[in-house]
């Protein structure tokens, strides 16, 4: 594993990671931005047709505090999406840097579910997912400061 590759004394467009942590990026890119559009756009924001939050149990200016936060998460997640296209079109030797992002984002996230839970009508599939996300990205961003031979 060689640390240097974290953050690289010169940005360029070579990474030097393992390519099956090159891939899975190529997938989490556009995932990124497609779940961002659904929360920035989606009547809900995601709120209750994606995290099973039971807006109904709210008063109306609740629900709509709780959406406009969703739609306000979403433009941090196009935001990062747009980011992540970017790495992977010009900037391919941030990969690791953008991996290590995403391990302190799910595993926050995780921990916020432990700390500060919400009430959920149900399971979230992004709230089960993050259990094998953590790991999965964990393992590609070790993957990603390894040099492909």
């Amino acid at each position: 594993m060689n640390m240097k590759y974290l953050i690289p004394k010169f940005i360029d467009n070579d990474f030097k990671g393992k390519n099956i942590s090159l891939y899975i990026f190529y997938l989490i890119s556009p995932i990124t931005i497609i779940r961002s559009i659904i929360h920035l756009f989606a009547p809900d924001g995601g709120a209750k047709s994606i995290a099973n939050i039971p807006l109904h149990l709210y008063s109306k200016n609740a629900s709509d505090t709780i959406i406009h936060i969703f739609s306000e998460w979403g433009l941090s997640q196009l935001i990062m999406g747009i980011l992540y296209l970017i790495v992977l079109l010009k900037y391919k030797s941030l990969i690791p840097l953008m991996y290590l992002f995403l391990v302190i984002e799910y595993s926050t996230r995780l921990l916020l579910t432990i700390y500060k839970p919400i009430v959920i009508e149900g399971h979230a599939p992004g709230g089960v997912a993050n259990y094998f996300l953590v790991p999965l990205l964990i393992i590609l961003f070790i993957l990603s400061l390894k040099k492909n031979q």
